[in-house]
């Protein structure tokens, strides 16, 4: 059984945003009981990941910690056709996840306890990003 499903994050630039109850959404309409959920993003200058959801000051450091890895404005990067932070914001999702695997146990995303799913927005302006999830199983 196959079960996909797309829908938009509304950044307001560089930062986290919490898509777990929209993933969450997509796998419990599925109907599936045990199986695979997959979820995809669409843009090379945003990505996806893992992350602990209790304590907002992770995703702070991790952003403090690849602003230090990949500035903006870095005068190595040749790229700069939208700005300073356009070939960092491709670095950082290169870095990062394009896509993520969850298992799908009882009809819903088996996330650890502190585990939450992220987009992690990697320009400074507001963007519109697109994830697809796919859920497989029976």
């Amino acid at each position: 059984m196959l079960h996909q499903d797309s829908f938009e994050v509304a950044t307001s630039g560089r930062g986290t945003y919490d898509v777990t109850g929209e993933v969450r959404r997509v796998v419990a309409a599925g109907g599936i009981e045990r199986g695979l959920c997959h979820v995809f993003i669409h843009h090379t200058s945003a990505s996806l990941m893992l992350c602990e959801n209790a304590d907002p000051a992770v995703r702070r450091d991790l952003e403090t910690f690849m602003a230090r890895a990949v500035p903006d404005g870095d005068p190595m990067f040749t790229h700069t056709t939208e700005g300073p932070d356009d070939m960092p914001a491709h670095v950082r999702s290169v870095l990062t996840h394009s896509a993520l695997s969850i298992p799908v146990v009882a009809g819903r995303c088996a996330l650890g306890s502190w585990q939450g799913v992220y987009l992690w927005e990697h320009r400074n302006s507001p963007f519109r990003r697109r994830v697809t999830v796919t859920v497989q199983g029976e």
